[in-house]
């Protein structure tokens, strides 16, 4: 198969994760089937980015130009319609992301090339690329075949997997922008970051989360006593924040935080893809929940399939106990 190009994804001088997920994704298709991979970054004093894409790619090829000092979605469509039809690759990698989704339909569309969305892995058949999809809340997978030729185009859903250590060293080339000049309809006006709470969950070590399962506010005591039996911070699902049990900046998800602690527990959540999305790329995942058909054992590390108002009590006692 051809080469993979990966766009990617980067904010206030940091890579975003999702750019090394895709990367190590791709990586893995061309294990597999031949091509190389081929990091793609517009950007404005990227260098220091570049030189760390290149330990996940086979070729890293970046624009540095001040007109890409700020993200802008009509400006990067116009230089990777150009990217893409110079060097011709098989497939195109963009993140499942806010910044994502405002490029990659109107690229397809623009292109008249095949588009998956929200992928969560690739898989092949008879050489063939399938990307494959979730569907009921994380319940079913569903396997894609693109109709017509490549490219191919799809965005991929972060927190997919765990990024192993960078292990190639590609070529670096900065190539001229095909964008000359600025485009005034469609500016970059200001980043505006979300507001922390008394607590920032995308930091905690150790987080205890609650879903729709602790059936009321007034069970919440019961969670706050086993968070601070091993001093966790609480979070919850989006049931959770909208009962009111927890503030909106506590929440994980597609709609709310990514996190990625050394302990999640997850108590009373069955897992709907939008949740997993954000909690999945946790060290270690303990689920409890009655439900053994539960998503959120497709993720956990340790399974309790028990009734959490039995366990939960259980658990802080025996977790005091071993403290001392």
């Amino acid at each position: 198969m051809g080469n993979v190009f990966v766009i990617a994804e980067h904010r206030q001088g940091l890579l975003r994760d999702i750019s090394l997920e895709m990367l190590t994704v791709a990586s893995q298709v061309t294990q597999q089937n031949g091509g190389d991979v081929v990091a793609v970054l517009l950007g404005s004093g990227v260098d220091s980015l570049a030189d760390k894409l290149a330990g996940y790619s086979d070729k890293v090829l970046y624009v540095d130009d001040p007109l890409f000092a700020d993200f802008n979605a009509e400006k990067y469509q116009r230089v990777l319609v150009e990217l893409i039809k110079q060097n011709n690759p098989e497939l195109v990698m963009i993140g499942h992301t806010t910044q994502g989704v405002d490029i990659a339909p109107a690229l397809a569309v623009e292109m008249k090339i095949p588009f998956v969305t929200d992928v969560i892995q690739i898989e092949f058949a008879d050489g063939k690329l399938q990307p494959v999809r979730q569907y009921y809340q994380g319940k079913v997978n569903a396997n894609f075949a693109f109709k017509g030729e490549s490219p191919y185009l799809i965005t991929l859903r972060e927190a997919t997997l765990e990024v192993p250590e960078p292990s190639k060293k590609g070529a670096i080339e900065k190539i001229d922008s095909p964008l000359k000049e600025d485009i005034e309809y469609r500016r970059f006006i200001e980043y505006v970051e979300a507001e922390v709470g008394d607590v920032d969950i995308t930091q905690s070590e150790i987080l205890v989360a609650v879903g729709r399962g602790i059936r009321e506010e007034k069970n919440m005591p019961m969670i706050e006593e086993l968070a601070k039996a091993i001093n966790a911070d609480i979070c919850g699902s989006r049931a959770a924040t909208d009962a009111g049990w927890l503030d909106h900046d506590r929440q994980v998800g597609t709609s709310g935080k990514t996190v990625k602690p050394k302990l999640y527990i997850a108590i009373g959540i069955s897992g709907a893809f939008q949740h997993l999305a954000g909690m999945k790329g946790s060290k270690t995942i303990v689920a409890i929940n009655k439900d053994p058909d539960a998503p959120i054992f497709s993720v956990a590390d340790f399974a309790i399939i028990d009734d959490l108002f039995k366990v939960v009590p259980k658990l802080t006692e025996k977790l005091k106990e071993l403290k001392g």
